[in-house]
């Protein structure tokens, strides 16, 4: 009798946390496409209709408006993860905008697909809600870090972020979005930013910062990034991306 061949999975650390049973009760619905960085996938309001998973170095995240216009960033998600109904039945309205940070290959799958999978396997369902709490402690720290951390530490570790999930040293950030990440004027990053080029941390580039002293930044930042990371290990072992699945 021959072997079942083995499917090749995206690039997704969480599709590729499924066992073989768990990941054929979506495959058939996997559609592979590419986005470009701000491609909005939902926006305040919006019925959730699929499930986004970045694979490889993409890179989406949210944004909260706030009544003043501004759009704060809350959270970053890489491979991962996902986004979109990943703890609702789907079909409820987007709280927030979720917008591609960086471009590169994305699987969407209907979100009913999504929702079948976890009536039918207690293992799926267990999962995603797993990687759901993942998810929310990463929004409790970050709401943590904004209050108590200082713009540079919170953009280093911004930029950690960034650079854990897409594998490459270079970040695609302007003064002003970081600017608007953070919730603060321009000239406060400017200033940050600047000091990080001083100290040989960063160089700029047109619509990038190429990152040239990872430890520095390391020292620069606050422990936020490390807190989410243990505990990812500890609800979902080997999903959050290192330095060595780079």
């Amino acid at each position: 009798m021959q072997a079942k061949r083995r499917v090749e999975r995206p690039q997704s650390n969480l599709l590729r946390a499924l066992s073989e049973d768990d990941y054929g009760l979506i495959a058939p619905y996997l559609c592979h496409e590419t986005r470009s960085a701000g491609d909005l996938l939902y926006q305040p309001g919006d019925n959730v209709a699929n499930v986004y998973f970045p694979c490889g170095p993409s890179l989406i995240s949210y944004h909260v408006t706030n009544s003043d216009g501004r759009d704060v960033e809350t959270v970053l998600v890489g491979r991962e993860g996902a986004v979109g109904g990943i703890v609702s039945l789907g079909f409820l309205p987007a709280y927030c905008m979720i917008v591609v940070k960086v471009e590169g290959p994305y699987v969407r799958v209907p979100v009913t697909s999504v929702q079948a999978a976890k009536d039918h396997s207690p293992s799926f369902k267990n999962l995603f809600a797993r990687y759901a709490d993942c998810l929310m402690a990463q929004m409790f720290q970050a709401t943590a870090c904004n209050a108590i951390h200082s713009i540079e530490q919170r953009t280093a570790k911004w930029i950690l972020a960034a650079l854990d999930r897409t594998g490459t040293d270079k970040v695609p950030l302007t003064h002003e979005e970081l600017a608007a990440m953070m919730g603060v004027g321009r000239s406060y990053t400017s200033r940050v930013l600047q000091g990080f080029k001083r100290d040989g941390t960063i160089e700029t580039r047109r619509g990038q910062l190429v990152i040239k002293d990872h430890r520095a930044m390391q020292k620069r930042s606050c422990q936020c990034n490390e807190m989410v990371k243990a505990h990812f290990e500890m609800v979902l072992r080997n999903i959050y991306p290192d330095e060595s699945s780079h």
